[in-house]
């Protein structure tokens, strides 16, 4: 049956050109592994509407031999200025010497799912979801990621919302366009400290993503292993909300060292943030634990307390799931503000001592417990629990 597949996607039409794909030689792998079909073919020159009728045409050319649900195809580019145009700077006069760089490409197409492994330069990675929208995960993670940063670890963040990527607004990095350097690496973006990569740098911030959920593959194993995150301690990747493709993908590619459920106190944002730490469990990542994010609004003039979402949700969860509870993130309108402006709140001296700051550093001093007695090195054993056989 490979001979067949072979044979049918090698008269794929290169609408560019009007050639076959065999006649410009352009596949670079077509494997079949049981029911799944994997591919990858050079798309240089080919732009994101071609590409489209490529896709509908290899989808016609396998009818009746592969589901469609099984097709696996990935793409590679050495010119990706059809996928987003980079801003070129020209250096200042007389200014020192620098790396060479260019601009980044993204690879748009299937992604496919390799076996796990560590990503390069990076210590520890954690999972961030919620398993539904609108509990305020991206700016939770925003923040964490400022404060591990203030308590002295190297900190990076994947912005996996492709749908919805919000790092470059919460980090006011709205109009920063990534460029790789001469290992082809893509160099990621830096504020407050942190570096962090978003799809949202590779697109306008109007063009909506009509891709279906296989597609984003690619693009999610570019972030974790085409991005240079040399000397990160923790790399801290917002998951979008669901427990679909996305999470999948990121989480079965890359060796993942813990995972955090946020949600807010009510019972209906609960209710799919147990199905996310469910699919964590499933996925055998270990569970860091649960935030209650917007337990409660400070209020301004009066300074009273008010637990608009309810009282509790997630500290009773916890006990159910048999898991850690991390902390309660309260409301106060800085929180909003800040990411409105880029401005995240843990980045603003001012607000020190205040409910959030204060949440988000003890929700930090678990994060960090939570891997120092990980890594800590097991007791020594003395001569007699040798002979007793103590310890084992």
């Amino acid at each position: 049956m490979i001979d067949e597949i072979k044979k049918r996607l090698g008269s794929v039409i290169n609408p560019a050109s009007g050639k076959t794909f065999d006649e410009e030689k352009r596949w670079q792998d077509i494997s079949l592994s049981g029911d799944m079909l994997s591919g990858q073919y050079n798309r240089d020159g080919i732009s994101p509407a071609e590409k489209r009728l490529i896709e509908g045409e290899i989808q016609k050319k396998l009818d009746g031999l592969v589901g469609l649900e099984n097709i696996m195809i990935k793409t590679t580019s050495s010119q990706s200025q059809d996928i987003f145009k980079a801003i070129e700077k020209e250096a200042p006069a007389g200014a020192a010497a620098q790396p060479e760089t260019q601009p980044a490409q993204i690879k748009a197409g299937h992604g496919t799912i390799d076996k796990k492994k560590p990503v390069p330069g990076v210590s520890k990675i954690i999972a961030i979801g919620s398993g539904k929208g609108g509990v305020g995960k991206s700016t939770f993670t925003a923040n964490l990621a400022i404060t591990l940063a203030k308590a002295g670890h190297r900190v990076g963040v994947i912005d996996a919302d492709i749908y919805g990527p919000s790092m470059p607004m919460l980090f006011g990095k709205r109009e920063e366009k990534p460029r790789s350097n001469s290992e082809r690496k893509i160099i990621p973006v830096e504020a407050f400290g942190i570096k962090m990569m978003s799809f949202g740098f590779f697109i306008n911030e109007q063009d909506p993503v009509i891709w279906r959920g296989p597609m984003l593959g690619g693009v999610l194993n570019q972030f974790l292993f085409d991005v240079d995150w040399t000397g990160t301690d923790y790399l801290l990747i917002d998951l979008p909300p669901g427990t679909g493709d996305i999470q999948l993908s990121m989480i079965q590619n890359a060796h993942v060292d813990g995972a955090i459920i946020i949600s807010t106190p009510q019972d209906i944002a609960l209710l799919d943030a147990k199905k996310g730490l469910e699919m964590f469990k499933k996925l055998n990542l270990p569970i860091i634990g649960m935030v209650e994010n917007m337990s409660s609004f400070i209020c301004t003039s009066c300074g009273t307390e008010h637990h608009i979402f309810g009282e509790g949700g997630v500290g009773h969860a916890v006990e159910q799931l048999q898991t850690t509870f991390l902390g309660q993130i309260p409301l106060e309108i800085e929180l909003r503000t800040g990411s409105d402006n880029g401005q995240p709140y843990m980045s603003q001296q001012n607000l020190q001592g205040r409910p959030v700051w204060n949440a988000f550093e003890k929700v930090t001093a678990k994060v960090e417990e939570f891997f120092n007695d990980k890594t800590s090195p097991p007791p020594r054993q003395g001569l007699m629990s040798k002979i007793f056989g103590l310890n084992k």
